[in-house]
């Protein structure tokens, strides 16, 4: 029996016994304890150090995150047992961090963890959002926003005297930094999570949900993630928010390699830059101006050196969601940086003719994209799929020009966090099939493909679903007030709320479901639909999807014709520690993007490695899990992306065409405005979603209905068959370590950050 030194430590630090302690002292201790113990590791160290530069870092919860990878984890999990606690209870009084909203913030969390459990000497830098992206709540069958504080006087957060000046054109603020320790796997090293905040931040400024007073910038700027940008003001907030990160990311990373021996002129040895979307790109210019106006570099060699030592990762096809912000935006908040970005699109003009490149357009918009492109060693891709779209179609004229610079980094998740953690039973079961090698090697999970016909492991694996889905069941009750049937199938999607994503199709799967049953067809087993994910508040078609789903939840769970055939949840305000519940439980993944539209996806990789099945289209990494597990061992159906692709160019795709032709489509699209619908929720909702759908329907959920009602019915009937399910369940789970971002940083740092070779 191990037992770790955390009861001599309580109870030398309370005078109490652990047994006679209440959770959230014990909470306290165990976040102090691990804190003692990472502040006594060293830093990874080496010549180059990364430098992730994000938005967005998504990092759940992480006290059991870093007992974990202490390797600690199931001995504090006995030793409180022992004294009558809890560990699950204790982990729920944790609050999350809301520092992200989806996969990309999620993703950023996965390559900190792994840039540590791989001994990279590399960082994440972004802001200390106090109150996040926002608290999703349900009011009227409608999704509301509430501030999400989240910060506690013991927190993760590890103040530090470091601050810099960040100048903007009306006044200059002064930073401060917070740092979050992040501990590799079984690492004695560890790297830091950098969080830049100011001092003076008002929360007396938000007045209605998270309405707040955009224009006081010197007490707003750390208050919210992705502040509603559908005005002036919140534009121009965005642009402050996003130097402020640069800015002070550019300070730091020059200090640290002028005490660490750099010169300057060799700064690219000593730092590297991944800009992680496009809202980093100021750094371009900001190091540029630190360059000339601070260090005394002519023009050309700064860019010479910045262009080194800056790799830029795409994350979306959509050319929307690529920042092109007004020159006089940028005029009100950086002019300082303004100048420098006009020579460096003089520059670009100088070489290159073709409009299509050039970093500010003939509307006078500066497109951020174009900028990291031009002026990087590195422009890559999250998935192989999206890496050749960025290749042959939306960014060709930059692939054309620079070959040599475009590359694919699927991307990945951490699988202490999502197997070791989430699915604890799954995971000690895989440990007594073929050891715990995977944990440090994903690609050893390749040997359960021994297993794969086994009956019983087959009856195992049932199993422990089945205990997911209890545990599931009380989670949900207890924290959401849903009440699931564990009997039932699991259909899981949970992203963000989002057209291309598609959640509007699932929840015309259930209008058909629901009118299907009513008509006397009852499936062979009950199923329940589950949607996790927020929607932007100034996306307002998300937001009539959201309204439409909680409308059907009420009809469809209150019917006693229908609710024992079918439920539908919403969870309420979705995130990590929602998502550690509800993968474990889920046998269906609904990955169902219109093809060619989703980078990646993460969601799909967690799904399969616990042992859920994809019910997917061929868009992002579903292709690389179909190419892995086999089309017998996934669900694919619709259209591919070259058909996809070819429909926008022709703009040949009309909505209306499929509502008209098909009458199982007219009848689910109809219900939307039904008599039973609109009794229950937002007329002017509905119709406009209704409206939307036949008249317009840009990602085009109609054109696929047909082969996705046919295909989860096919999923439906399969699951009758547990040895057939079960046997493809186990080509997934083995076939998951590829997804590992442990590979994924890995591969990042060989061909793009080279800091371990130094």
């Amino acid at each position: 029996m191990t037992t770790t030194n955390f009861t001599n430590y309580i109870e030398a630090k309370t005078g109490q016994t652990l047994a006679a302690l209440d959770n959230k002292t014990i909470y306290v201790g165990l976040l102090d304890f691990v804190k003692e113990a990472a502040k006594d590791k060293p830093k990874n160290d080496s010549k180059r150090k990364v430098y992730y530069i994000s938005a967005e870092f998504l990092i759940g919860k992480l006290l059991s995150n870093n007992l974990i990878n202490l390797g600690i984890y199931k001995d504090i999990k006995e030793e409180l047992a022992r004294a009558g606690k809890s560990i699950s209870q204790i982990e729920d009084i944790e609050p999350e961090p809301s520092l992200g909203n989806g996969g990309l913030g999620r993703l950023a969390s996965c390559f900190i963890d792994s840039m540590s459990t791989l001994g990279i000497n590399g960082e994440g830098v972004g802001l200390n959002y106090h109150c996040g992206l926002f608290k999703q709540v349900f009011r009227d069958n409608q999704q509301e926003a509430e501030p999400n504080f989240w910060i506690e006087d013991d927190s993760w957060l590890v103040p530090t005297d470091i601050s810099y000046d960040v100048p903007f054109r009306d006044f200059t603020l002064k930073s401060r930094l917070d740092r979050i320790d992040i501990l590799g796997y079984k690492k004695e090293t560890k790297n830091y999570l950098n969080l830049f905040d100011i001092n003076g931040l008002d929360y007396g400024l938000i007045k209605d949900g998270i309405t707040f007073d955009k224009e006081e910038i010197q007490k707003n700027l750390t208050l919210f993630l992705y502040p509603d940008d559908s005005d002036k003001q919140g534009e121009l907030l965005r642009i402050y928010q996003q130097y402020f990160m640069v800015s002070n990311a550019a300070q730091l990373l020059i200090d640290e390699a002028l005490q660490r021996g750099s010169n300057l002129h060799d700064l690219a040895d000593y730092a590297y830059v991944q800009i992680n979307d496009t809202h980093p790109s100021l750094v371009i210019p900001e190091l540029i101006r630190l360059l000339t106006e601070k260090h005394g570099f002519d023009f050309a060699e700064a860019v010479a050196v910045v262009q080194k030592m800056v790799g830029y990762t795409n994350h979306t096809i959509l050319a929307e969601a690529l920042e092109k912000w007004p020159l006089d935006f940028l005029e009100e908040v950086v002019p300082n940086l303004v100048a420098i970005i006009k020579r460096l699109d003089a520059l670009v003009r100088d070489q290159y003719e073709d409009a299509r490149v050039q970093i500010i357009d003939e509307s006078g918009r500066v497109h951020m994209a174009h900028m990291d492109i031009h002026f990087s060693t590195s422009v890559n891709g999250v998935a192989a799929l999206h890496t050749d779209i960025l290749k042959n179609s939306e960014l060709k004229p930059f692939y054309d020009l620079y070959p040599d610079r475009f590359n694919n980094k699927t991307n990945g998740i951490t699988f202490r966090r999502w197997l070791e953690f989430a699915d604890q039973d799954l995971a000690d079961y895989i440990k007594e099939l073929i050891g715990d090698d995977y944990l440090e090697d994903a690609t050893k999970l390749e040997k359960l493909l021994a297993f794969a016909d086994d009956k019983t492991v087959h009856e195992k694996l049932a199993e422990i679903k089945f205990k997911n889905k209890l545990a599931l069941k009380r989670y949900l009750k207890a924290n959401k007030n849903i009440d699931l049937d564990e009997h039932s199938i699991i259909d899981t999607q949970i992203k963000r709320f989002h057209e291309y994503k598609r959640q509007q199709m699932n929840a015309l799967y259930v209008i058909h479901k629901y009118l299907a049953i009513k008509n006397g067809q009852l499936p062979q087993r009950k199923v329940t639909v589950i949607f996790g994910g927020k929607a932007a508040p100034a996306y307002t078609i998300a937001q009539d999807i959201i309204h439409l789903i909680l409308c059907l939840s009420e009809l469809i769970n209150n019917d006693p014709e229908v609710s024992p055939y079918l439920n539908v949840h919403l969870v309420e305000n979705y995130n990590v520690t929602v998502a550690e519940k509800l993968i474990p439980a889920t046998d269906i993944s609904e990955q169902i993007s219109l093809a060619s539209k989703e980078a990646s996806g993460t969601g799909n990789m967690k799904f399969m490695l616990n042992g859920a099945l994809t019910l997917g289209t061929m868009d992002g990494a579903n292709v690389e899990i179909a190419e892995l597990v086999g089309p017998e061992n996934i669900y694919i159906f619709g259209k591919d992306s070259d058909t996809i692709i070819d429909l926008y160019d022709k703009e040949a795709y009309v909505s209306k065409d499929y509502y008209e032709n098909d009458a199982a489509i007219k009848e689910a699209v109809d219900f939307i405005v039904s008599d039973q619908l609109t009794a229950l929720g937002n007329k002017e909702r509905l119709e406009r979603l209704y409206q939307e759908l036949i008249n317009k329907d840009w990602f085009m959920t109609l054109i696929d209905f047909t082969d996705y009602v046919a295909k989860k019915e096919e999923m439906l009937a399969d699951y009758e068959d547990q040895d057939l399910w079960n046997r493809k369940v186990i080509q997934n789970i083995a076939k998951a370590g590829f997804f590992s971002s442990d590979r994924t940083i890995e591969q990042y740092d060989a061909d793009i950050w080279h800091s371990l070779d130094q």
